[in-house]
């Protein structure tokens, strides 16, 4: 959790008026809240915003995680779409704060038979609308109500779906980037066979990799595995507050999405979430975190 220091936030207010009148989104950064890696096709993040400090975000486990979701459910009367919608929202805005759709405008959306799944189903939608060219695999299709509407939706957005999972080299070729959206926090070892295969694949790829709360394979605790291909991200996109696992990332770009957490419930678990700039759906944490 955060320090008792408290997280100062503050405009730079004469770059953001040089940024204004060139007529630029020009991001703002901190070197103590997050130092931006980019390489060519890459967008730099829009924090906008500096700090002087930055304490260390807590990290929910397992049990934690499933109480979090339960009380939301249950005494802030959230409905599973409306949290998937959200979820899924912030997860297509944290991949377009990172990646340019003109450079890496065919996305493969990986996703699971659960909710992380249904994640991954909104997430397409909303990159569509970002200017991204989603194609979805879906390979346990979900039949529930919920699930049925969220591929209708997609298909009437005309976001196409593949039968199977391209080669190493398909995918290496035709895509930019690819949404690991297979596995969620409540994800138990081993991977069923149905999914290996898939994970083999992106776990070799050189395409980068955005994986949704929990990289896919991954103990939610623990980590990545030791007996088995592991997938090793270029983004994790943290939903609500990040899972332990998270601290095993290496990865070049860590998201914190989900702003519509109730302040109290916050406060209870002690998440003590840094604040979103201006009217950001997400949060770049620092690469520490």
């Amino acid at each position: 959790m955060f320090s008792t220091q408290r997280l100062r936030v503050c405009f730079n207010g004469a770059r953001l008026a040089a940024g204004v009148k060139e007529g630029l989104r020009r991001p703002l950064y901190s070197k103590t809240l997050f130092t931006p890696h980019t390489h060519q096709g890459d967008a730099h993040p829009s924090s906008h915003f500096c700090s002087r400090t930055m304490a260390t975000v807590r990290h929910l486990n397992q049990q934690e995680a499933t109480n979090v979701d339960l009380e939301l459910f249950n005494e802030y009367q959230f409905s599973v779409d409306q949290l998937m919608e959200l979820a899924g929202l912030s997860c297509a805005h944290a991949v377009a704060e990172i990646y340019s759709p003109e450079e890496r405008k065919n996305v493969l959306v990986c996703c699971g038979p659960g909710n992380n799944g249904g994640d991954g189903l909104v997430c397409s939608r909303h990159l569509k609308l970002l200017g991204f060219a989603p194609a979805i695999l879906y390979p346990k299709p979900t039949d529930k109500p919920l699930f049925n509407n969220l591929v209708k939706q997609c298909q009437m957005y005309d976001v196409p779906f593949v039968e199977t999972m391209p080669s190493l080299e398909a995918l290496n070729k035709e895509y930019g980037l690819v949404v690991d959206a297979l596995f969620g926090f409540s994800f138990k070892p081993p991977v069923r066979p149905l999914f290996a295969p898939i994970l083999e694949v992106l776990s070799q790829t050189t395409v980068p990799v955005v994986s949704v709360d929990i990289p896919s394979g991954w103990h939610v605790e623990d980590g990545p595995p030791t007996d088995a291909p592991a997938l090793a991200p270029d983004m994790l996109v943290s939903l609500t507050a990040p899972k332990l696992c998270a601290k095993h990332f290496k990865g070049r770009y860590h998201i914190l999405g989900g702003r519509f957490v109730p302040p109290k419930l916050a406060e209870k678990y002690q998440l003590q979430l840094p604040p979103y700039p201006g009217t950001k759906q997400v949060l770049v944490l620092p690469a520490s975190q």
